[in-house]
């Protein structure tokens, strides 16, 4: 697998620019900076969370580690982590734990982390445990148009 079917075809759909990095399979975010010799506080790590209407992909660092109980100030929502199996059946072109921070491509709504702002590029998992997509900071929050933004992390 490289990058998952429906993330490419947005991406591709967009316009922007990107590549791949190629490295070899890991369990984690913390395993995957390492292996793809990129800054971890680059490398876009997503959070299923679900509340009473529905899901929300949570976007932070891969240094971070989200803050649930200020996620759930951001939205005025009671907030809990997806399950596998949920995850599963939102990704399902997607390895279980390789999920693209790219909510429009998979009709959810994105909440991204503020510190992701203004890196000059960005890393994300392209749906599987192999390969990250690589795009500017510009292109990247392209994508991320209509994200709402807040502080919502901390480092790990």
């Amino acid at each position: 697998m490289t990058i998952a079917r429906k993330l490419q075809d947005y991406i591709d759909g967009a316009g922007v620019a990107y590549d791949t990095v190629d490295h070899h399979r890991t369990a984690t975010t913390s395993q995957t900076a390492r292996a793809a010799h990129v800054p971890g506080s680059r490398l876009a790590k997503s959070v299923v969370v679900h509340h009473e209407m529905g899901y929300v992909l949570a976007v932070v660092p891969s240094t971070h580690r989200v803050e649930l109980s200020t996620l759930q100030d951001v939205m005025d929502r009671r907030l809990g982590l997806a399950s596998e199996e949920e995850v599963c059946n939102l990704f399902a072109d997607c390895d279980i734990g390789a999920v693209p921070p790219v909510g429009s491509a998979y009709d959810l709504p994105v909440l991204l982390d503020e510190s992701l702002g203004d890196v000059s590029d960005v890393y994300f998992e392209g749906g599987d445990h192999r390969t990250l997509v690589h795009m500017s900071g510009a292109n990247f929050r392209n994508l991320m148009q209509g994200a709402q933004i807040a502080r919502f992390s901390h480092p790990a």
